[in-house]
């Protein structure tokens, strides 16, 4: 098969969670486990982090492996979904992986597939486990796709784990109650092996210190050692100072990722980072204000506060929840802007009510969806806006509500694009580039 081919085969042929939803999450580690003794167990032979959580885990895993990678550290990165190429999701020091390893991959490991039929997702990981084995790389980063206690990820045994936070997302496989998803998210906490947790609520932190304890494992909450003191946005960065709870001791970061929802990943970034060094990982300060400062250019990653384009500014920002939707509404608010113009679009299995109440009236929407068979109709959504007092007309795709919002913004206007990271992944960027 081509690479063209064989990506239509993994997208076609096999139970896909980003197209149809909760169908594709097997919930057991089964297929994964059988896919890896096929391929000599790769992931047996890794030095990994394992980084799950609500929100965060996307943008910790990526300046973890930045720090990583500005040490000298040769860092394998595995994260989900894609925004625009499959090999996104794999990566070596930046990175993506090889087309060729993509096609060998899938042909060698084919007739396991037909015989055991696993989901996408389980090939992804299998794949990624394999690459990096096969690549020789010092140690990987790899981000929980959806819980964690039976994630296809979690049949690794890290170096160390961390928990960014837990907040409401994927009720309907993780369960109704905080507590609920904070045991879910647990289920990557391995005996002996450190965990940092970076926010906990009153409903999580006995989950975390219930857990631990039954395994021996270190916890470390990243806000009883660290806070930040104080912020600044820049235009193409965020700078932070943060203090250490024991001596005070200041320092001042500066981050290339500009939400300031950051601000609640940075204390477990560096924590872990403090983690590593105690076992050994030969990381210096110079490695993590490198990293930090340049995460999005030493890694690639986009999507997170991400401005495209300015007068008028095009931000893409993946926030799909209802914490990550409140975080996108507070950019907003500290956000210089005359009018603002927000083009969205939801899948079916977030509770879209929710969501929709969380955002500005004071705004032009453009309701729209992604092309996959999650997404919930841009008519439905723009009912369901309409009915609480957001006003704005609804758009069969992402790019031609974009277009349209450009042709009404004027120079100091904001355009947000937000709601999934399917939305986010077909906004063609090239198109607006020349514009304003």
């Amino acid at each position: 098969m081509t690479y063209q081919q064989t990506l239509d085969y993994l997208f076609t042929k096999l139970p896909m969670y980003s197209r149809i939803g909760a169908t594709a999450f097997k919930e057991d580690l089964t297929n994964t486990i059988a896919l890896c003794e096929a391929l000599d167990n790769p992931h047996k032979k890794l030095k990994c982090i394992h980084v799950a959580g609500t929100n965060g885990k996307g943008s910790t895993s990526h300046m973890l492996a930045a720090i990583l990678q500005s040490a000298g550290y040769k860092t394998g990165l595995y994260t989900s979904p894609h925004l625009k190429d499959f090999r996104e999701r794999i990566k070596i020091d930046g990175e993506m992986i090889k087309e060729d390893f993509v096609v060998d991959f899938v042909e060698r490991i084919k007739p396991l597939i037909l015989i055991i039929e696993p989901s996408f997702f389980e090939i992804t990981v299998a794949m990624a486990f394999d690459y990096f084995v096969k690549e020789a790389v010092d140690i990987a980063v790899i981000e929980v796709g959806l819980g964690g206690r039976l994630d296809s990820t979690n049949i690794i045994t890290p170096i160390l784990s961390v928990i960014t936070n837990i907040g409401w997302d994927h009720m309907n496989m993780l369960g109704n109650s905080l507590e609920k998803i904070a045991f879910e998210k647990a289920g990557i906490i391995k005996s002996s092996v450190p965990v940092v947790v970076g926010e906990t609520l009153n409903e999580t932190k006995p989950v975390f210190i219930a857990k631990t304890q039954e395994v021996n494992a270190p916890l470390i909450i990243a806000t009883d050692h660290l806070y930040v003191t104080g912020w600044n946005g820049k235009p193409y960065s965020l700078q932070i100072t943060v203090a250490n709870k024991n001596n005070d001791e200041r320092i001042d970061y500066e981050l290339d990722l500009q939400g300031i929802y950051q601000l609640k990943n940075i204390p477990a970034v560096l924590e872990s980072v403090k983690q590593l060094q105690k076992q050994g990982w030969n990381i210096k300060e110079p490695h993590i204000q490198k990293g930090l400062r340049h995460t999005k250019k030493i890694t690639g990653f986009h999507g997170r506060w991400d401005i495209v384009h300015r007068e008028p500014m095009l931000v893409l920002d993946v926030g799909h929840n209802e914490d990550g939707i409140k975080q996108i509404a507070e950019q907003i608010e500290i956000t210089d802007h005359d009018n603002l113009h927000i083009v969205i679009g939801l899948v079916k299995d977030k509770e879209a009510d929710k969501v929709l109440l969380l955002l500005p009236k004071q705004a032009t929407y453009y309701f729209t969806k992604a092309q996959i068979p999650r997404a919930l109709p841009e008519d439905q959504l723009a009912l369901k806006g309409n009915n609480i007092g957001l006003t704005g007309d609804h758009y069969p795709d992402v790019n031609a509500a974009v277009k349209t919002a450009f042709n009404h913004a004027k120079k100091q206007d904001l355009i947000l694009v937000c709601g999934s990271v399917f939305v986010v992944g077909e906004v063609n960027t090239e198109a607006f580039s020349g514009k304003g």
